[in-house]
């Protein structure tokens, strides 16, 4: 099932309650992207607009930590309301496998992310630990970014890795740059969620955009 997770760092925060029944309405997951200011050069929101958000959420809650030290925080996130917590390899690195069993006892489901620039052969060894993967088909740090073509060797890699492993039920969520004009290529190629940010909340038709991404 593929699924959209709109990203609500595009949303209109000045009628913030309407792109949150967006999602509510047409779409699988919210995606939060929370950004510190040091791992990435930029700064998104914290804790009272994903508590905010998480009142009146009828989906789950997908936070993707762009931080350092996100072990420091995933407990909050998770006490927030979190389902899914995904964070960088390239900020945790060999404090990853800890920072995934952190966030998996506490009953979420626990994500690593690579930028474009991370070769995907350095989260092989985390495969056989995680609930889902995250790949960044654009740099971390800012919305509204063109897809990488890359990106898609990259996701083929990654899923025929985890098919290799015999974890065929690990979904692949891609972020960056997508859209209902490019959405086939990036599900061909073995993801099954999709985030998508301007192309939902700046469609002038957000449920038809987030329908024919959904194929």
């Amino acid at each position: 099932m593929i699924q959209i997770a709109p990203s609500m760092l595009a949303a209109d925060f000045l009628h913030l309650q309407e792109s949150v029944n967006t999602v509510n309405k047409y779409a699988d997951l919210f995606h939060l992207d929370i950004m510190d200011g040091t791992f990435v050069p930029n700064i998104s929101f914290g804790f009272p607009v994903v508590e905010a958000i998480a009142q009146k959420a009828r989906k789950p809650l997908d936070v993707h930590l762009m931080i350092v030290n996100p072990g420091k925080y995933v407990e909050r996130f998770a006490k927030v309301g979190a389902s899914y917590i995904s964070f960088h390899y390239e900020a945790a690195k060999e404090e990853s496998a800890a920072v995934l069993a952190q966030i998996q006892a506490l009953g979420v489901k626990a994500g690593i992310v690579i930028n474009p620039d991370c070769p995907v052969e350095k989260i092989f060894p985390l495969l056989p630990q995680v609930d889902f993967v995250l790949i960044m088909s654009v740099f971390a740090g800012f919305g509204g970014q063109k897809f990488i073509p890359e990106s898609i060797d990259r996701i083929k890699a990654v899923r025929a890795e985890l098919d290799r492993l015999g974890r065929t039920d690990v979904p692949i969520e891609v972020d960056g740059g997508i859209g209902p004009d490019n959405a086939a290529d990036v599900i061909t190629a073995g993801a099954s969620i999709l985030v998508a940010g301007s192309s939902v909340f700046k469609a002038q038709d957000p449920a038809a955009a987030i329908a024919a991404m959904r194929g």
